[in-house]
């Protein structure tokens, strides 16, 4: 006889589904968190982030463990080409589509100033490591910025105030022609200026130019005492070589605005003595950052750069915040990020300022001579902490509405 069965109410209909199906509501895997990474990953500053920031990104979210919340940890990367058009479309996607809760954004300015109203209107973190424009967290701030690493007034006012001191009075720059050259440059001269300094010319080179040649004859040609480099990444390594092939650094001292370990490698040791430049991280100063890059070394054979480590940092500080807030949320999360005080391997007693700039110490760096360095990528000295309130200056000299 065949017998059938009589369900009588809502919990016994969602009963039997759940025996039927093998799984209930309550056994269903919470959804991942999504880190998206938008960066340069095959260009000219790919060695100074690229694969190498995915890298120490994967290395943070394994050292927390892999989870926060109950959620699993994923990233995903895409190469913006230095394109902000294709920046600000994959943010887009990334939160109308793949679910992404934050961003970092890596190497670029104008890619990062893209980003940036993107993820405001999803109201979602952006942390930007890479990208180094002061208008990030100036004008074009918003309550989900986050500029973590550094930015251009902080290496103007570390390299350019010492060089005036001692003499580097006058001034001549070579300046990648985007928000972010343009920025260092500006930056630069009002602190050459302000220490009674003065600036005698200047030439924008498209990003990614290979000959140097010109740029630097209009620079000798001058007579200022400094050429101070307004680029970086494979733009500054060219100039730095063919600027000693072609005698620039007999009669010029070279600035090099924004320079890394990574930089100083790539030009040679012997091309790059003497060359002073102001940095948020060294991978000798402390135990821990020597760790990290240790090994960080031994998987990438390569160093990392201070925005490598910084993606690190980033991402665990990020990580800390979302377990602080108990939520994903990216109001909640910023306003656990406006109370956090970061401490380490990258920077100590690190705090946010209400424009998102993280306020932390930076370091005057010369470059080592072949005979002081000790072993390979021991390329840099410090010879100055200046403190972070000094380095990245007054919040007012910025312009941001929420510092009012």
């Amino acid at each position: 006889m065949k017998r059938t069965y009589c369900i009588r109410n809502s919990t016994q209909l969602a009963l039997a589904l759940g025996l039927a199906f093998g799984v209930s509501g309550a056994a269903q895997a919470a959804p991942p968190l999504k880190v998206g990474f938008i960066t340069d990953l095959s260009g000219v500053y790919s060695a100074l982030d690229g694969p190498g920031g995915l890298a120490a990104i994967k290395m943070a979210i394994a050292d927390f463990g892999g989870s926060v919340l109950g959620r699993k940890v994923e990233v995903m990367s895409f190469d913006h080409q230095n394109k902000a058009d294709l920046a600000a479309g994959k943010a887009k996607e990334y939160f109308s589509q793949d679910g992404v809760d934050m961003l970092i954004a890596g190497t670029n300015s104008g890619t990062a100033l893209a980003e940036a109203p993107v993820a405001a209107q999803f109201k979602k973190p952006l942390f930007v490591v890479g990208a180094g424009a002061s208008t990030i967290v100036g004008k074009n701030c918003t309550p989900y910025t986050v500029q973590y690493a550094y930015n251009t007034t902080a290496l103007a006012r570390g390299a350019a105030t010492p060089l005036v001191k001692q003499g580097g009075n006058t001034w001549f720059f070579v300046t990648a022609d985007y928000a972010f050259g343009k920025a260092l440059e500006a930056d630069a001269a009002k602190v050459v200026e302000a220490a009674g300094g003065k600036v005698l010319g200047q030439v924008l080179v498209p990003l990614g130019a290979s000959d140097f040649s010109s740029y630097l004859l209009q620079a000798q040609a001058s007579k200022a005492k400094v050429l101070g480099l307004a680029n970086a990444g494979g733009d500054s390594d060219n100039a730095i070589k063919q600027a000693n092939q072609f005698g620039v650094t007999k009669t010029m001292k070279l600035a090099g605005l924004l320079l890394s370990t990574q930089d100083v490698h790539a030009v040679g040791l012997k091309a790059a003595q003497g060359l002073s430049y102001a940095t948020p991280w060294v991978w000798t100063r402390t135990p821990q950052a020597r760790a990290f890059a240790e090994r960080f070394y031994k998987q990438m054979h390569v160093m990392p750069s201070y925005i490598q480590a910084a993606d690190y940092s980033a991402m665990l500080t990020y990580l800390k915040a979302v377990k602080a807030a108990g939520s994903t949320d990216g109001t909640k999360v910023m306003a656990e990020m406006r109370k956090v005080k970061v401490d380490d391997m990258f920077m100590q007693g690190g705090t946010m300022r209400p424009d998102g700039l993280m306020i932390h110490d930076m370091y005057l760096v010369d470059v080592k001579t072949p005979a002081e360095s000790k072993q390979d990528w021991d390329y840099e000295k410090i010879v100055q902490t200046i403190p972070g309130n000094d380095a990245f200056g007054p919040a007012s000299a910025y312009g941001c509405p929420l510092d009012k």
